[in-house]
């Protein structure tokens, strides 16, 4: 188990090295945990950027078939459950943008996307912004994990769980219940569908977490079980570090708000564990993973040479 485990770190490590992550937009104005020195993380990880201009994906988006779009929504309808605040028109466009995402991702070899566009009095542009949840999901549930509001090391931690076998959601911290005792943990944007064990929701949104919106989303939990969190972020001396934790998946209702939602529970209480995680210096975002891989991850700490913190 030992040397499967090297393996599969070793593995990771020449993913890495070799890997195109797509820089879509901005990053969201304002979140300077999420920012990040591309130089820095090719250096470090061998990883590259290959900036993207919205110009770039709608190209792709008005090239795309009437055809293509009919197959997007029944692929669409066949993994989610569609609810009826989900206008058809709405979905017409998302479907069309994700054709559109398929598109951009093959023409530029992308292993992984970091995405986020403001835009402007609902200009062409706000529009494509909008609309780009469902393909992203789609996208990160085959294997090219996608993050939001423009978070690339976020879609670092991502790829780093995908390629672990252990999925990789979009992630970030809701709400902590001190009656029960876990911490509420998702986020509005791509989730990792392939890890949830049931049919996810797609949901019509007129305002997104934050932003101004309109379009579908997706709403689902992560499976119960024993999860994973992976979070990269970076020291003061302009080191990358990855900050891990275990816990617990555990069944209950959810927010029905459209988003990825999980009651995710820690072997230290909700405050304790908040407290030790932000003692770290962590973003505010991370991968969640199904399973426990944390040894996993210290052997790619290790190869890379990076620091790692695992919190519980």
């Amino acid at each position: 188990r030992e040397i499967q485990n090297w393996v599969e770190a070793t593995a990771v490590v020449r993913k890495l090295s070799s890997a195109r992550c797509g820089f879509l937009g901005h990053t969201y104005p304002g979140m300077l945990d999420m920012y990040s020195d591309f130089t820095m993380l090719q250096s470090q990880l061998g990883i590259h950027t290959e900036v993207l201009e919205m110009e770039d994906l709608k190209k792709r988006v008005d090239g795309v078939k009437e055809k293509e779009v009919r197959a997007k929504i029944e692929e669409t309808k066949k993994i989610f459950r569609i609810d009826k605040s989900v206008k058809p028109d709405e979905l017409q466009i998302a479907a069309k943008i994700a054709c559109g995402l398929d598109r951009l991702v093959k023409d530029f070899a992308l292993d992984a996307m970091a995405y986020y566009y403001r835009g402007l009095d609902d200009n062409e542009f706000e529009r494509l912004g909008a609309g780009l949840i469902l393909g992203n999901s789609l996208l990160t549930a085959r294997g090219v994990p996608s993050s939001g509001e423009g978070d690339s090391k976020n879609a670092i931690a991502m790829l780093i769980m995908d390629s672990f076998g252990a999925g990789g959601s979009y992630t970030e911290f809701y709400a902590m219940d001190f009656k029960e005792n876990f911490v509420l943990m998702g986020h509005d944007g791509p989730g990792h569908i392939a890890i949830s064990d049931r049919k996810p929701i797609l949901r019509g949104l007129g305002l997104y977490q934050g932003k101004r919106g309109r379009g579908v989303s997706v709403e689902f939990n992560v499976k119960t079980g024993p999860i994973t969190i992976l979070g990269v972020t970076q020291t003061a001396e302009g080191r990358l570090k990855m900050l891990a934790a275990e816990g617990e998946s555990i069944s209950g209702p959810i927010l029905q708000i459209g988003n990825t939602n999980s009651r995710l529970k820690y072997p230290l209480g909700p405050a304790e564990f908040m407290t030790k995680w932000c003692e770290h210096g962590p973003t505010h975002h991370c991968a969640l993973g199904v399973g426990h891989v944390t040894h996993k991850i210290e052997k790619l700490a290790k190869l890379l040479k990076l620091g790692l913190a695992v919190v519980c």
